[in-house]
């Protein structure tokens, strides 16, 4: 008779489990069950635009879903992610790229956004191919004249980068303090407007990732210089910045993210997804063509590059003095 009784509360208690944990159990089991959105901080067209598209098309046969691209741009790439970390659900129907400017933010300006805290990170993806381009027809025919010329004309250059705080613009001061130059930095929304005010002869120079490729190849910019620690397979001529005595490398890795709180189940099957679709012969291609290295991280690689980055760039605008209010 006691052992009746006590088999029933049992019964009776996993019923009680089965309800109150069960849709939680589904909802879980059944991702994705609808379409979802991944964020691009930046404009359509850009770069990294191009990338996340190529890696969503690569991805959603692994997903088994559709991946819908939208764009957010502004405050160097930092909208994007904080919209995501403040307004969307946890329910990992809603992810965004996250570009390295996120964790130098909260040291440049007032801000409620905690990188370490606010975002579960699902995956490291790759890095960028930086470079300094000018018009074909600029004096400069290596970033060494380049330098010399901006060294010896304080404020006369005008530079373009994709937003105040990005690792453009901060290379770019790193570069000046090294060499004791003083130029001026002009801040746009993306590669579009960096390349249209160059064409257009309202900038000197631009500093971008390898949305400026197309127009190198076809002639009607320069690539002075790219920041990776080896020189490019596309343009192999080119020289690196330590190549040209300035001791930088800069790349600025980047992953995708969703808000805090995501079921660990739900992101594994995200990263295992985006894994695949960054082994996919189809997005290796168009890495190659925009220069693009792979810089896989896991979820906890990721979680802690993203701890250890905080660090580095709080040190980093500290140095260079960027902090804006």
């Amino acid at each position: 008779m006691t052992s009746t009784k006590y088999l029933s509360r049992r019964v009776l208690f996993a019923l009680g489990a089965l309800l109150l944990f069960g849709p939680a159990m589904s909802r879980a089991q059944d991702f994705p069950a609808r379409p979802v959105v991944l964020v691009v901080p930046w404009p359509a067209g850009g770069t990294t635009d191009v990338g996340m598209r190529a890696l969503a098309s690569a991805t959603e046969k692994y997903l088994n879903q559709k991946i819908v691209i939208e764009n957010r741009p502004g405050a160097a790439g930092v909208l994007g992610p904080q919209q995501v970390a403040q307004n969307a659900a946890p329910d990992g129907y809603t992810l965004v790229q996250i570009p390295i400017t996120v964790f130098r933010y909260p040291f440049m300006r007032k801000t409620t956004l905690d990188p370490e805290k606010d975002f579960t990170y699902v995956i490291g993806v790759t890095g960028y191919t930086f470079g300094v381009v000018v018009r074909n027809d600029a004096p400069w025919k290596t970033f060494q004249e380049f330098l010399a010329y901006a060294k010896a004309n304080p404020g006369k250059i005008n530079y373009g980068t994709p937003g105040a705080g990005t690792t453009l613009h901060i290379t770019m001061e790193q570069i000046a303090k090294q060499q004791g130059i003083k130029w001026t930095h002009v801040p746009f929304k993306g590669t579009p407007e960096t390349t249209g005010a160059l064409l257009g002869g309202h900038i000197d120079a631009v500093a971008d990732a390898s949305g400026w490729a197309p127009l190198v190849k076809s002639g009607q910019l320069r690539l002075l210089v790219i920041w990776n620690a080896a020189r490019s397979k596309n343009f192999p001529d080119v020289p690196t910045l330590r190549e040209t005595g300035v001791n930088l490398v800069s790349n600025s890795p980047f992953g995708l993210a969703g808000p805090k709180g995501m079921d660990p189940k739900t992101v594994q099957i995200l990263h295992d997804a985006f894994k695949k679709g960054a082994e996919d012969p189809s997005y290796i291609a168009s890495m190659e063509k925009l220069d693009q290295e792979a810089a896989y991280m896991s979820s906890d690689a990721y979680r802690r590059y993203a701890t250890e980055t905080l660090a580095e760039q709080k040190k980093l605008i500290e140095e260079l003095g960027l902090k804006q209010d």
